[in-house]
């Protein structure tokens, strides 16, 4: 008897188990539509029609091809088009303006790092009122404006490296 249930666990079993899944295979998916919205794959076909589904084959889902991209702008302009290129005066224009542009908030910086220096007034500036009875109030102002400082500074740095970027 052992070696009857060994036959059939090593070699039936696993036989039936091939030709189900053959079988499966080649009969197409079915699924079921139940009262209620329900789509399922997971009932038997009697449990199915206890509950009152309708059996739906499977299809191969619908593939649509989408539109083909368009081809980058910025080639080569097609004959007869404007070309992108700016004519020599224009750009000379151009430059110009952006140096005076420059040249004018470079003096407004410059005007400013001036008026914060004097009030800064070599980093002792003038008590206020309200800072009299308060040192620590008159400490983070101080700190405030060296701040301003470096940073009016830094500005008037790049402004510079944009001016000397622009040809003469």
């Amino acid at each position: 008897m052992k070696s009857l249930a060994s036959f059939v666990r090593v070699v039936v079993a696993p036989a039936l188990l091939l030709m189900m899944a053959a079988a499966s295979a080649q009969s197409p998916s079915v699924y079921y539509v139940c009262p209620g919205n329900v789509f399922t794959n997971t009932i038997s076909q009697k449990e199915a029609e206890a509950r009152g589904c309708k059996a739906r084959e499977a299809q191969q889902p619908t593939t649509i091809t989408g539109p083909k991209p368009r081809p980058v702008a910025g080639g080569a302009p097609a004959s007869g088009a404007k070309s992108d290129k700016i004519d020599a005066s224009e750009q000379r224009a151009r430059d110009s303006d952006a140096r005076r542009i420059l040249e004018a908030e470079l003096r407004r910086a410059e005007e400013q790092l001036e008026a914060l220096k004097r009030e800064y007034g070599n980093g002792e500036p003038e008590r206020r009122g309200d800072e009299s009875r308060n040192y620590q109030k008159y400490l983070d102002r101080v700190a405030e404006m060296k701040a301003a400082i470096a940073r009016q500074e830094a500005d008037i740095a790049a402004i510079k490296r944009e001016l000397a970027k622009l040809p003469s």
